[in-house]
């Protein structure tokens, strides 16, 4: 809330006394304006807000939404309509673009999930920086780049960053690019998927062959014949 303070000035008696509203700004170390009731750090410059009312009313403080969960719903839904692991496309924008919308490569790579131009063609895309459009045409091109490897991601995610052509060119693997097998592996890690841990049932059933006991150990239930379970 801001402070306000009265001052007197030159005014006849009777005549009634402004108040006003001192505000402060700078830039922080991000090179961001801040603007501040309060100074806390080297003042740029100071505004004065005349005819201020004693009171004022204080609003809710704004509900900040971390970037890297701004297009949660955007990735979802592409995803959902691509048949693409959600996951999978979230780390590809972390990595790409580092959510940034806004974001341009020196090869020309345009926004969250940095489009090449041909790409850009390929998917009729208007607006790059749009993050809707972009990543509308990153997904529907990881599951081009799927369907092509057989839905071997690593291979996918390989051509998205070199090309096609060189993952063909080196024999449908990853090609021995330091940056390419660097990216392929960042993904994976970011992305990596619980893997769901079975706890197999071990049956031991026994049976007399030649007079003989003979005892067998097997993780599938047996359909005849007694059983016990010997561990799980």
């Amino acid at each position: 809330m801001f402070v306000w303070a009265a001052v007197a000035l030159a005014w006849g008696p009777g005549m009634a006394v402004p108040a006003y509203a001192q505000i402060y700004s700078w830039r922080d170390e991000n090179g961001h304006l801040v603007l501040s009731d309060r100074p806390t750090g080297p003042v740029e410059r100071t505004y004065r807000v005349p005819n201020a009312e004693e009171s004022i009313r204080v609003t809710r403080p704004a509900i900040t939404v971390p970037r890297d969960r701004l297009y949660d719903d955007v990735i979802s839904e592409h995803a959902r309509l691509n048949d693409v692991p959600a996951d999978l496309v979230r780390a590809v924008v972390q990595v790409e673009s580092g959510f940034n919308p806004y974001a341009k490569s020196p090869k020309g790579a345009l926004g969250l999930m940095q489009l090449m131009p041909e790409t850009v063609r390929l998917f009729g895309v208007l607006n790059p920086v749009n993050p809707v459009e972009n990543s509308r045409a990153g997904v529907a091109y990881i599951r081009q780049l799927l369907n092509r490897y057989q839905n071997n991601e690593q291979l996918a995610l390989a051509a998205y960053n070199a090309g096609p052509t060189a993952v063909d060119r080196h024999g449908q693997s990853v090609p021995p690019y330091r940056e390419t097998r660097n990216y392929v592996a960042r993904i994976t890690q970011i992305s990596a998927r619980p893997v769901e841990v079975r706890r197999n049932v071990i049956y031991k059933t026994t049976e007399i062959i030649d007079g003989r006991v003979v005892t067998r150990y097997t993780d599938t239930k047996p359909t005849t014949g007694t059983y016990e379970i010997a561990g799980r």
